[in-house]
């Protein structure tokens, strides 16, 4: 009886070890899960020579990595200074980078590799940045550093990912066609160090690049500067350098077309301050043609009676100036199809309280037919509502009217309402929009304290996304008032207006000149539903 009671158990102890072994061999053949996600750049855990090697005699350095590398753009990336006629070879093989001198190096000379962004792990291409190797063919190591940090002018704010190089003053004629063999890239925090740097004097620049081939070449590039030459004998620390981005040296048109409709339009590089435009070739066009800068001033718009001319030669000019002419060809096989358009300063269908609704169309208006335009107020035509031309743009109409919230209104215009300048007629336009109430609204008043009321300073309004809304060139204290401006957060920007042309002038690469002061008062501006609030805001002496 025992045994046959063994011997079950033994069967049954069988069973479940079996069933077990199943389940096991079952749950192996499932995919392991990948664990969280790889963050970690490759980390160097061996280098042979050993980094900051002094009395370097061989050609070849082998860096040992805890994982497999690879090389990102090792010709743009990787510099060595000093510079040699022939860059050393790199290959990256598993986890170890391979480095190869192809020429003789300098005695008693201190080299330092900068790997930029070039070295990253194989799965992730996590990027190992500002990695350097340092080594001397002498007794002694280059030790001298320069550190600080880059801050935007505009917004005060560190700038992170931004590439800062100093050049040697005897090189600096290379700025802007040769890339920089010292550099390095700022920290999340805005902050930059280079180490290991010789005796010498030195310009430092820093790039917010957009390209990554450490040249200042592009046109959207901002750039800073320190003003005067580093003399370095010792370590320098807390350098403040601001970048901002250079108006063009020289004024371009980047883009001139003609529309379907027979526009013709302009866009320059930079604003023109008191813009003039002429059309000298055919002559007999330009007495017919009507023109308008764009607010900014920095496009055009032309319209012609006719477009029967193979080409014109367009003149612009800056304060009464000729700085440039463009000649606009047009395609003989091209057509045209005139017609004038509306758009209104009510898309989101709320209008602004204390403004006027305003129609502005594809051409200047020569007239229009009141009766025609008609004006609904909850379903009921209105009759006492004034439509009349703006003085600021002959392409707007202006429909003023007693607007009152919880109502709703409809504009209506008939075809033919509205004539342009060359007898081209308006569609049917339409449109529903309601009174914003005054809740959404709030009004501050800005006393204002200036430092030096010999100066000039120009008072920016910006929303949250650093809008400038309004501007207000000011030379002594005075109170700024901002009426029915959307509830939300606001702030204000100061530049101190040296030349006292009434905007903000920015720097010069070349000539070594810094961009006009800016500060930026250090309050939030909040404002609240149908309230009138008050604020101070002294302005301190430029630092």
């Amino acid at each position: 009886m025992a045994k046959n009671r063994t011997l079950q158990f033994s069967q049954y102890f069988i069973a479940i070890l079996f069933g077990i072994l199943i389940i096991h061999s079952c749950a192996s053949i499932q995919q392991p899960s990948g664990g969280p996600k790889d963050i970690q750049p490759p980390k160097v855990v061996k280098e042979i020579p050993k980094n900051l090697n002094r009395n370097f005699s061989g050609n070849k350095i082998e860096i040992q990595f805890d994982e497999f590398v690879k090389l990102n753009s090792e010709f743009t990336e990787i510099s060595i200074s000093p510079a040699l006629d022939k860059m050393p070879s790199f290959k990256a093989k598993k986890s170890i980078l391979d480095i190869k001198f192809e020429q003789p190096l300098d005695s008693n000379t201190t080299y330092t590799i900068n790997f930029g962004k070039a070295i990253g792990d194989v799965n992730e291409n996590n990027i190992l940045k500002n990695y350097t190797y340092v080594f001397s063919t002498g007794n002694e190591i280059d030790s001298l550093t320069i550190s600080g940090n880059v801050i935007s002018t505009l917004t005060k704010e560190n700038l992170k990912e931004t590439t800062v190089f100093v050049l040697p003053v005897k090189q600096d004629s290379l700025f802007g066609k040769k890339r920089a063999n010292i550099f390095t890239t700022t920290d999340s925090s805005g902050n930059f160090q280079f180490k290991n740097l010789r005796e010498g004097k030195y310009f430092l620049y820093a790039l917010k690049e957009q390209n990554n081939d450490r040249i200042y070449n592009a046109p959207l590039e901002e750039i800073g500067f320190v003003k005067d030459t580093i003399n370095l004998k010792g370590n320098i620390t807390d350098l403040k350098v601001e970048v901002f981005l250079e108006d063009p040296e020289k004024f371009r048109v980047q883009d001139k077309k003609i529309e379907n409709d027979g526009r013709i339009v302009m866009v320059f590089n930079r604003p023109l301050i008191q813009p003039g435009l002429q059309i000298i070739n055919p002559k007999e066009l330009n007495s017919t043609k009507a023109f308008e800068f764009s607010a900014k001033k920095d496009s055009a718009l032309i319209w012609l009676p006719a477009l029967a001319f193979d080409s014109i030669n367009v003149a612009l000019s800056e304060n009464g100036k000729n700085i440039d002419t463009q000649i606009i060809y047009r395609n003989k096989k091209d057509t045209y199809t005139r017609a004038i358009t509306a758009t209104d300063n009510v898309s989101t269908g709320k209008l602004r309280p204390g403004k006027n609704l305003e129609l502005t169309f594809t051409a200047p208006v020569k007239e229009f037919d009141k009766s025609k335009i008609k004006l609904l107020q909850d379903s009921v035509e209105l009759k006492n509502f004034e439509v009349l031309k703006d003085s600021s743009s002959a392409r707007k109409l202006i429909i003023k009217n007693a607007w009152r919230t919880e109502r709703s209104y409809e504009l209506n215009l008939s075809e033919n309402a509205v004539t342009d300048i060359y007898g081209n007629k308006s569609k049917i336009y339409n449109r529903q929009f309601n009174l914003d109430s005054e809740d959404n609204y709030g009004n501050i008043a800005i006393q204002v304290t200036v430092p030096d009321t010999s100066k000039s300073y120009i008072v920016q309004w910006l929303n949250e996304q650093d809008v400038i809304l309004k501007s207000d060139q000011i030379k002594s204290n005075t109170t700024l008032n901002y009426f029915k401006f959307p509830t939300a957060k606001y702030h204000i920007r100061v530049v101190y207006d040296i030349n006292k042309n009434g905007k903000w002038d920015t720097g010069r690469v070349k000539t070594r000149e810094q961009p006009e002061v800016i500060w930026n008062f250090d309050k939030i501006l909040t404002l609240r539903p149908n309230w009138d609030l008050e604020e101070k805001m002294t302005i301190p002496p430029p630092q």
